[in-house]
């Protein structure tokens, strides 16, 4: 076999959909966001960013960077190991009990990232738990679907957001043998949010757990910045809450929420928590910065809201085709990778404006779109500037309206 022969054409195939993706290598600068510099082969260029994950601007916020400075300065760079092996230090205890007072549980587990704490601990908990069954959304993230297969459980998959569908599964399932409902609260590509209180009431029902993933909504929500369970003051019904340092809080990992004896069987029996090199504490010092921060003051989220129902309602007002949602998520169909991609290509060329395009696998075929996410700091003349931008690359390609 032609090993590179073979390893070219994949990436051709990739290339021929037009949707090969390509990294924009950006310069962020601290206390101005969204603004970063794009950096290519011609040179380099001041840009506007529409997409990042960092949804409040915290990653920039003074007082993280000041308590990455410090930690940094009195502690050094690295963790020293594995959580087991010299890997623990107080600012992974105090972050760990901070996150669990932000979801309202016993205690909280930290890990490398959002998708490995999906992985592991559903991966672990499945595969402790004999005959269980994995009830799961049919939009669920790669990292919970990856956890699933690593538990080697029994899987049902239930109609996206369908408490009827869900029951249906729940009702035919024998009743002796633990269950596991697994579901999102905010989707991240359409922007739609779960009926959590509903799916809870099923779950009570029919005898199982819950595991609510709000990675896309943990900072932006509630009167603490706890996620749409905080909001919705129903953080006590949910088994295991699934959350993200590396969005809403701007720094990097992830983390479970739950009681104190389920923290400690993943910590003690999840390969993908054990054999691993905890977070560095200057990550994690920046991490409890910025939860203690995001639950002290309401501000940030009011003026993210603000910025989100603006941009809507701009975008709505010429025509674009905006998937409805009641999230901060805005995503604007296109249709076609290749478009999708010239879209993406011509507002950063032309108008200095950084969006990534999205395609499949992230999304279903024939729905590839651009997904804004804007912040607090995003301002009116920026927004003006975006959608007079679309407006002229979607007239120029006879890109579809809403109607």
């Amino acid at each position: 076999m032609d090993y590179n022969e073979f390893l070219n054409n994949k990436i051709t195939s990739l290339e021929d959909e037009g949707r090969y993706r390509v990294f924009a290598n950006l310069v962020r600068h601290a206390g101005n966001f969204p603004i970063a510099t794009y950096r290519d082969d011609s040179g380099e260029k001041e840009v506007t960013v529409w997409c990042s994950n960092d949804y409040l601007g915290m990653g920039q916020h003074k007082s993280v960077i000041f308590a990455m400075n410090e930690c940094l300065q009195h502690v050094g760079a690295g963790s020293g190991g594995t959580r087991n092996i010299s890997g623990t230090s107080n600012v992974h205890v105090l972050l760990e009990r901070e996150l669990a007072d932000l979801h309202g549980k016993e205690a909280a587990l930290l890990f490398t990232s959002g998708y490995i704490s999906n992985e592991a601990t559903i991966g672990t908990l499945g595969a402790l738990m004999p005959d269980c069954i994995i009830f799961s959304d049919s939009h669920n993230h790669a990292s919970i679907i990856q956890g699933i297969r690593l538990s080697r459980c029994d899987k049902k998959i239930f109609r996206h957001n369908d408490v009827n569908h869900l029951e249906q599964l729940l009702a035919v399932s024998p009743t002796n043998v633990p269950k596991l409902v697994i579901f999102e609260s905010v989707y991240s590509m359409d922007g739609d949010i779960a009926p959590i209180e509903k799916i809870c009431d099923l779950a009570d029902r029919y005898g199982a757990m819950t595991f609510l993933d709000e990675v896309h909504a943990v900072g932006l929500y509630g009167p603490k910045g706890g996620g749409i369970a905080d909001r919705d003051g129903i953080t006590d019904r949910l088994s295991i809450i699934e959350g993200t340092l590396g969005k809403a809080i701007g720094v990097m990992g992830g983390y479970i929420a739950a009681n104190s004896t389920l923290v400690d069987v993943v910590r003690s029996y999840a390969p993908g928590f054990i054999f691993t090199t905890s977070l560095a504490p200057v990550l994690a010092s920046g991490a409890l910065a910025s939860v203690r921060y995001l639950k002290s003051s309401s501000q940030l989220r009011r003026q993210h809201q603000e910025r989100v129902e603006s941009l809507k309602k701009r975008l709505s007002a010429a025509n674009f085709p905006l998937i409805s949602s009641n999230s901060h998520i805005v995503p604007i169909v296109v249709g076609d990778a290749r478009l999708c991609k010239q879209v993406s290509d011509r507002l950063l060329d032309q108008h200095c404006i950084y969006i990534q395009p999205i395609n499949y696998p992230t999304v279903p075929r024939g729905t590839e779109r651009l997904r804004l996410a804007p912040s607090p700091w995003h301002t009116e003349t920026m927004i003006d500037e975006l959608v007079d931008a679309l407006d002229e690359e979607w007239t120029r390609l006879d890109l579809k309206r809403a109607a």
